[in-house]
């Protein structure tokens, strides 16, 4: 299999999603995210904003909104009955629609599953909230910090002697929300091809978010994982499955969790801690974890990734967002790409046959979002 890269912007539509054709209402934080992901494996997409005043006007701002790349924006007032009727139009040529407003906000336009349906049979329409379309929390308002906390996700991170640390909005907003809404998008866009139907597609953050708690309730259930922070395998409590400061104040990672993996750290490393099978002995893990606290403050991190990076020690070095553009691996897999001076992540995953591409800059569409519009109402969608 060929190990395919991305190119900076694509010259034409390209991916495996080339010819789908979805419709993003704009919004914040998981809906631009998950309408980025498909854009960026070619779906053939328009995103629909509200006219406001142009606060990015001679900033430059529009093009560093990394996640408003790979498609046009086309402006709408939706309280406008004529611009509605213009989006229903372009609905019914849409195979999908992604929406990420509070419950009943689209019905009130006029534009909600069953208007849409109506006029569109085959429609899927994706919903992304936080906390799903009903419940008793529905219609509060709330961020990703509000959605995890309910999960227990929030509570099982960070130290143990204090407050849960959030974890940017990674595990909410992007984790449980924008890829559990793509996953649920394309799995009933596969199934509407063979039942000549749509659906809702209910993607609520609190929802995708205890998905991903899964393994933890597991352990839990079989008694091999506490409700405390950093008491277990994968929070930091044990020694070798966590960050380490190094001699020149900067921090490295090991994840030395099966035995074999662990012994290599010992001999790499000159650690003369407990053998493979003592380790996992939670009693003595805080003496463990302060030997190997004094072991890896003897050197800088660059020595440490020179002695131990690359090894079968599960070990990395903690980088910056800016040192991370510039790792070896990530530059031989050319994981970042500079667009117009705007450093950003390349599409994800690959695919050795069709593969994505950033579609056009931020800011930048290769096709107006007029000229789509037009192209839309003129031809049926090809993926049908």
């Amino acid at each position: 299999m060929s190990n395919s890269t991305n190119s900076a912007v694509a010259g034409e539509a390209r991916g495996p999603l080339k010819g789908l054709r979805i419709i993003e209402m704009a919004g914040l934080g998981p809906g631009p995210f998950a309408s980025m992901l498909l854009a960026d494996l070619g779906a053939d997409m328009i995103r629909v904003d509200r006219p406001r005043a142009d606060e990015d006007a001679g900033t430059g701002r529009g093009k560093k909104q990394v996640f408003h790349r790979s498609r046009p924006t086309w402006t709408l007032d939706l309280k406008q009955p004529a611009a509605r009727e213009q989006l229903l139009a372009l609905i019914a040529q849409a195979d999908a629609l992604i929406e990420g407003f509070r419950p009943g906000v689209m019905e009130r336009l006029g534009l909600g599953p069953e208007a849409c349906q109506r006029i569109n049979p085959r429609l899927v329409y994706g919903r992304m909230t936080g906390w799903g379309q009903d419940g008793p929390l529905a219609m509060a308002a709330g961020h990703d910090i509000n959605y995890i906390a309910i999960t227990g996700a929030l509570h099982a991170i960070g130290p143990g002697d204090g407050k849960p640390v959030p974890p940017l909005n990674l595990v909410g907003d992007f984790g449980g929300g924008a890829l559990y809404l793509v996953m649920g998008m394309l799995a009933a866009l596969l199934e509407a091809r063979s039942s000549g139907q749509g659906q809702v597609v209910d993607a609520a953050i609190v929802d995708g978010t205890l998905s991903l708690m899964g393994m933890m309730y597991g352990r839990m259930a079989e008694g091999l994982w506490q409700d405390r922070r950093q008491s277990n395998l994968l929070d930091g409590g044990a020694p070798w499955y966590g960050t380490y400061e190094t001699a020149d104040g900067k921090y490295i990672s090991v994840g030395a969790i099966e035995a074999q993996f662990y012994e290599e750290l010992r001999q790499r490393a000159g650690l003369a801690g407990p053998d493979a099978s003592a380790r996992l002995d939670s009693g003595t893990w805080t003496a463990q974890s302060e030997q190997l606290a004094q072991l890896f403050r003897q050197r800088t991190r660059d020595e440490w990734c020179a002695l131990l990076e690359g090894s079968d020690a599960c070990f990395a070095p903690v980088l910056g967002m800016t040192e991370a553009a510039a790792h070896p691996h990530n530059r031989a897999r050319a994981n970042m790409l500079e667009i117009d001076g705007v450093l950003q992540p390349a599409p994800a995953p690959r695919f050795s046959r069709t593969p994505g591409a950033v579609q056009s800059a931020p800011g930048s569409p290769n096709e107006s979002a007029e000229a789509r519009v037009a192209r839309w109402l003129a031809t049926p969608s090809p993926a049908r």
